[in-house]
C-alpha cells in the first residue's frame, strides 16, 4: 500500500438529526459514510445528499469527504481533490487535508501533497497515519531522508505498521543500504505475510544483488496474494499492486534471460487499468522492455562472460542511411555501459558541422574509463532506432548506462524528439513518426536498480521548432524553443531513482554548435569526462562553469538528477 487512510471519527446521531427524508436517513447516509460501500453506490449516494441542501459546516463537510472516499476508490483523483477542497472549505480537517495530500501524491504533485500533510499535522496531535503517508511524499521527490525520518516517526506511533518498515525499506534501498532495506522489508512481511506489495519490493532488492531466482519467487508469491485477497484499503490506488508485481517481476526473468516469460508479464501488466502516476510509470517502462524482449532473437545468457574487447568503430562504418556496427556483446551485472550518437549531415534540415566530432570525442572519453561503448555516426531513423533499441535491450544487465546525443532535437506538445539525419517534416505528415521520442529512452531505462547518466547536446540554433509549429498548426501541435525539462515531459515519462539528466542548456533555450571542432558543451564534457574521482554532479558543475565563461553567459547548461548517492564515471 501506498498510503494509510485517517477517517473521521462520526457521531451518527449528530450527522443525521437535521430533518430530511427517510430514505435518506435510513439509506443514504450508510451507504455514503460506510467504508466498505462500493464505490459507485458510495458517491451516488452522497451526491443524493448534498443534493437536498439541508446539511451545511461540518455535516456537509463531512458528506463531501466520503464521497472524495468514493471517488478515490476510482482513482479519479481530480474529483477526490475538488471535493476535498470544499470540505476544508466547510471544515478543515486532519482527515481531509490527508485525504487531500494522498490524491495530490497519487498525481504525482509531491510538493503539494507535503504541504496538505504538514497542514494536517498542524491541526491535531502527531498522526503514525500523516507522518507515514508524508514519508511517501519525500520519498517520490527523492530526499530520502526526510523519508526515513517520518517513517521513524510513524513506526515509533504504531510499531506494528508493515507499511512504515515496507517504505522505509524503499527508502533505505535507493541510497544503497540494501542489507538495512532488506531487514525493514522483511520485518513487514513478518508483521503481515498476506500483504503482497512488501514481496514486491523485496523482488527488487534480489535483482540488485543479482539473486535472480529468489526475485522470481517473490514476484510470483506477491502475484498469487494480489489476486486470492485484491487490496481492500482505500488509499490503495486502484490494480497499482499487480501492475507493479507483473513488471517487477518481469524485469527479474528479463535479467535472467527468459524472454518469453518476461513477454507475458509485461503484457500482463500493460493489460491492466491505471490510475495512479506510479502504475503509469510502471506501464511506461513495461511497454518498452515489451517492444525490446519482442524484437529480441535470442535471450541473454544469465552467466554471459565478460567481452574479451571494447567495440571500436569508424565514422565510414556508420555514416547516413547505413547500419551501425554491431551492439556490444550483452552486458553481465556490473558493467558500464554507454550510447553515443552524434548527427549533423542533416538531409532536409540545417546540417551541423560538429556533432560528429563530439560523439567520437565523448565515445573515446568514455572508452577510455572502462566504458562498453556503442557509437553511431549521422544515423538515418532507422538505423538510429535499431541501434537504441539493442542498447536498452543490453543495458538491462548493466550496473550503469551512460546515453549520449549530440545534434538536432525539438519539443512538440511537451515532449522532447532526438533528430535522425534522414527525417522530412512536411505538413499533415505524422512528425513525430520520423523522429526518435526521449520518453522511450527514458521509460526504457527507468529502474531502480540502475544508475542512469543521459546526456543532450541538441537544439542548436534549432530551424525545426518553427518549421514543426507551422506544420502542425492545424492539428493543435505546439513547437516550440529549446529540450523540454523533464517535468514537463509528456504522460508517462518518468525521471526515477537512480537518474541524471542533463541538457547543453537550459530547457527551452538554444545550445551552441560552436566555431570550432566541437561544441562549448561537448568539448568541456569531454574534457572533464575522464577526471579521476569526480563525482559526477561536480564534473556537471566544472562543464557548467566552463560553457558558461566560453560562451559570455550565452549558454548555460542544466541538469536534473535523483541519483541515490555519489557516481563517479572516472574511479578514484
Amino acid at each position: 500500500m501506498r498510503r494509510l487512510f485517517l477517517a473521521f471519527c462520526l457521531l451518527a446521531a449528530a450527522l443525521w438529526s437535521a430533518p430530511c427524508s427517510a430514505q435518506s436517513r435510513s439509506q443514504l447516509g450508510p451507504l455514503c459514510t460506510t467504508e466498505t460501500t462500493p464505490a459507485d453506490q458510495m458517491v451516488e449516494a452522497c451526491s443524493k445528499i448534498i443534493a437536498l441542501k439541508v446539511f451545511k459546516g461540518e455535516q456537509l463537510a463531512t458528506v463531501y469527504f466520503w464521497r472524495a472516499v468514493g471517488w478515490n476508490k476510482k482513482g479519479d483523483y481530480a474529483r477526490v481533490i475538488a471535493d476535498t477542497t470544499e470540505a476544508i472549505r466547510l471544515q478543515p480537517s486532519q482527515a481531509v487535508y490527508n485525504m487531500r495530500g494522498s490524491a495530490y501524491y497519487d498525481k504525482g504533485d509531491y510538493d503539494i501533497a507535503i504541504a496538505d500533510f504538514d497542514d494536517a499535522l498542524k491541526l491535531g496531535p502527531p498522526s503514525g497515519t500523516i507522518f507515514h503517508n508524508r514519508g511517501n511524499a519525500w520519498r517520490g521527490k527523492g530526499d530520502y531522508a526526510k523519508a526515513i525520518a517520518d517513517y521513524d516517526m510513524s513506526i515509533k506511533a504504531d510499531p506494528k505498521s508493515a507499511f512504515s518498515f515496507q517504505n522505509r525499506g524503499i527508502a533505505k534501498e535507493a541510497l544503497g543500504d540494501l542489507d538495512g532495506a532488506l531487514n525493514d522489508i522483511n520485518q513487514a512481511i513478518r508483521l503481515d505475510p498476506t500483504l503482497p506489495q512488501p514481496l514486491i519490493n523485496r523482488t527488487a532488492i534480489w535483482r540488485a544483488k543479482n539473486d535472480l531466482d529468489r526475485a522470481i519467487a517473490d514476484g510470483s508469491e506477491a502475484i498469487r496474494l494480489a489476486k486470492d485477497k485484491p487490496p481492500v484499503n482505500i488509499m490503495t490506488p486502484p490494480n497499482s499492486v499487480l501492475i507493479s508485481a507483473y513488471t517487477h517481476r518481469a524485469l527479474a526473468y528479463e535479467a535472467k534471460g527468459d524472454y518469453a516469460r518476461a513477454k507475458d508479464d509485461y503484457s500482463a501488466s500493460l493489460a491492466i487499468v491505471a490510475s495512479d502516476a506510479g502504475s503509469k510509470a510502471n506501464q511506461a517502462t513495461a511497454k518498452v522492455r515489451l517492444s525490446l524482449v519482442t524484437d529480441a532473437t535470442a535471450p541473454i545468457p544469465r552467466d554471459a562472460p565478460a567481452p574479451s574487447g571494447q567495440q571500436q568503430t569508424t565514422p565510414t562504418q556508420q555514416q547516413a542511411n547505413a547500419a551501425p556496427a554491431l551492439s556490444p556483446a550483452p552486458a553481465t551485472p556490473g558493467k558500464r555501459m554507454a550510447l553515443v550518437i552524434g548527427n549533423g549531415a542533416y538531409a532536409h534540415v540545417k546540417a551541423l558541422p560538429n556533432p560528429p566530432n563530439d560523439a567520437r570525442a565523448v565515445a573515446k572519453s568514455l572508452r577510455d574509463i572502462g566504458f562498453i561503448v556503442s557509437e553511431g555516426v549521422d544515423l538515418d531513423r532507422a538505423a538510429m532506432q535499431r541501434m537504441t533499441r539493442e542498447f536498452l535491450r543490453d543495458a538491462a544487465r548493466a550496473q550503469v548506462a551512460v546515453v549520449y546525443y549530440a545534434g538536432h532535437g525539438v519539443q512538440v506538445d511537451g515532449r522532447n524528439y532526438l533528430i535522425p539525419v534522414d527525417v522530412e517534416l512536411k505538413p499533415g505528415t505524422g512528425m513525430t513518426e520520423a523522429m526518435i521520442d526521449m520518453d522511450t529512452i527514458m521509460a526504457g531505462l527507468d529502474d531502480q536498480v540502475r544508475t542512469n547518466i543521459l546526456i543532450f547536446d541538441a537544439c542548436r540554433n534549432n530551424p525545426m521548432a518553427q518549421q514543426v509549429a507551422s506544420a502542425g498548426s492545424s492539428r493543435a501541435i505546439e513547437g516550440a524553443s529549446g529540450l523540454a525539462a523533464p517535468s514537463s515531459l509528456g504522460s508517462g515519462a518518468t525521471l526515477g531513482a537512480g537518474t541524471l539528466i542533463a541538457f547543453a542548456t537550459a530547457p527551452g533555450q538554444v545550445a551552441l554548435d560552436g566555431e570550432g571542432a566541437n561544441s562549448p558543451f561537448s568539448a568541456a564534457l569531454s574534457h572533464h569526462l575522464g577526471t579521476p574521482g569526480l563525482e559526477v554532479q561536480q564534473m556537471l558543475t566544472r562543464v557548467r562553469a566552463e560553457v558558461v565563461s566560453g560562451t559570455k553567459n550565452k549558454q548555460v547548461p542544466w541538469s536534473n538528477s535523483s541519483l541515490l548517492g555519489e557516481v563517479y564515471l572516472a574511479e578514484k
